[in-house]
């Protein structure tokens, strides 16, 4: 093959492009992949990472507030914003490079510029607007059997609520503040916005959520979501729910927003605002319409294989729905080229797929929500356990928590698992494990879970599903 022929052609080097890129390469492809900005997508450079490198310094500041009650003395606990900054940029960057290297080691080509699939087969670059690294190729046109639709999404933008990357915020200015605000007001409540509420609450800004919905964090377990709801008021995060932001007006320094709730209007000023109102996929600009590959409502339409209706033109990660999530785009990457090899991979369980919130205290779920299992009139035992009761977490002194799971009354089965508390997204896969493997609440129950751990909680609430926990 020349330099412009590949076996497979990656658009987007997020972590489902990258991921599926080297998956490729293990399989023999001769594989390309296609990036205009950075390496690592939103994720590493503008998401899941620097928001993480953020709140652990908010976690770190907000211990040392807490030294006393660990017998430790600390004159007064302070912060640098733009050292906090630029370390999360660092990380950043540093995982940035990382994927570069990831893509010489398996030998996938990188191609530095705009893609547009011009057919079925072939894909031309345009010029990008960021400096390529080294040893990239350019613009030309390429073509590949497979193509795969890797290019993520982008903050909603809702009218009225338009971001002006000064006053009024997406994720993307939120990362890099150039002071603290003192007041800062949350246009949505879902993992970014609640993330965010934490970090900024965390430093001292006053903050305040608008969700549109009676429930703050609405995928999560309502439950969760109450309990969660009431720790973070007592950190000072004031919430209002099925509330509206109808218009904002900018000052000079400030933003005055007009919010409806409960049939009333009211305003308030705030010195800045973020809207964290979901996002949408990258579709556009790709030649998609032209090619008839079908979308709905901006999303790429797949089957099981990740293919779209377009022989050779597949799509993986948010560009082709939710849930969004840098995990279930890089097991899309994984299946869909293995499909390619003929393979036959498994289909993936979206139930199956673990959600996260690094908020302070943490969230983390799988599977169906107690609602949920009720809406489909399954006989459900529901087992908690609090993290007040479990050693470790007193030791922690992170004793807000709680470990709830869900399991099919008849048949034992593992339903669905939600978790509140210190570390709970490092404990959530625990879970994740025993679904996949169809795990009984037997097996569950007979497992032993070390001492002291966090969890302990895990293994307490399975017992307390069929009344047996040990220690609450």
């Amino acid at each position: 093959m020349s330099e412009t022929e590949f076996d497979i052609i990656i658009i987007g080097s997020g972590p489902g492009g990258y991921v599926a890129a080297i998956r490729a390469a293990q399989l023999g492809f001769k594989t390309a992949i296609v990036e205009r900005a950075y390496l690592g997508g939103i994720c590493l450079n503008w998401g899941c990472i620097p928001t993480k490198a953020l709140l652990r310094s908010a976690e770190v500041f907000r211990t040392m507030q807490r030294a006393q009650g660990f017998g430790l003395s600390l004159e007064k606990p302070g912060f640098d914003m733009g050292a906090m900054v630029a370390r999360s940029r660092a990380i950043s960057q540093r995982l940035n490079d990382g994927v570069g290297f990831l893509m010489k080691k398996n030998k996938v080509s990188v191609i530095w510029g705009e893609a547009r699939v011009t057919a079925p087969g072939s894909v031309t670059v345009g010029p990008a607007k960021s400096a390529p690294p080294k040893d990239a190729l350019g613009a030309g046109d390429y073509h590949a059997a497979h193509i795969i639709i890797a290019t993520g999404a982008r903050p909603r933008v809702l009218p009225g609520l338009e971001p002006d990357q000064a006053l009024v915020w997406t994720y993307f200015e939120a990362m890099v503040p150039e002071r603290l605000p003192k007041s800062l007001l949350i246009i949505g409540s879902g993992a970014i916005g609640i993330e965010f509420a934490s970090f900024y609450r965390a430093l001292g800004t006053e903050v305040t959520v608008v969700e549109i919905l009676p429930q703050i964090l609405p995928a999560e377990d309502a439950e969760i979501a109450t309990l969660a709801r009431k720790s973070f008021a007592k950190l000072g995060i004031t919430f209002m729910t099925d509330a509206k932001v109808t218009k904002l007006e900018k000052g000079t320094d400030s933003v005055t927003a007009t919010i409806e709730t409960a049939g009333k209007t009211q305003t308030q000023t705030f010195e800045r605002v973020l809207v964290a109102v979901g996002v949408v996929g990258n579709t556009e600009n790709l030649g998609l319409e032209a090619l008839g590959v079908i979308t709905e409502r901006g999303l790429a339409t797949i089957d099981a294989a990740n293919r779209t209706n377009v022989a050779g033109i597949y799509a993986i990660g948010d560009v082709c729905g939710g849930p969004m999530l840098a995990h279930k785009a890089e097991h899309e990457g994984v299946l869909c080229v293995e499909a390619i090899k003929g393979l036959n991979p498994p289909p993936m369980d979206r139930l199956m797929i673990p959600g996260c919130t690094y908020s302070l205290p943490q969230i983390a779920s799988v599977g169906l929500t107690e609602q949920a299992a009720v809406a489909r009139k399954r006989d459900i035992r529901v087992g908690r356990f609090p993290f007040l009761a479990n050693g470790k977490a007193i030791a922690l002194g992170e004793e807000q928590g709680l470990v709830k799971v869900i399991f099919d009354a008849e048949t034992g089965r593992l339903l669905g698992a939600h978790l509140f508390g210190a570390e709970v997204t490092e404990l959530i896969q625990g879970y994740v494990v025993a679904m996949n493997l169809e795990t009984s609440e037997a097996e569950l129950m007979s497992s032993i879970f070390p001492h002291p751990t966090l969890s302990e909680a895990m293994h307490e609430a399975v017992l307390a599903a069929y009344g047996r926990a040990l220690n609450d």
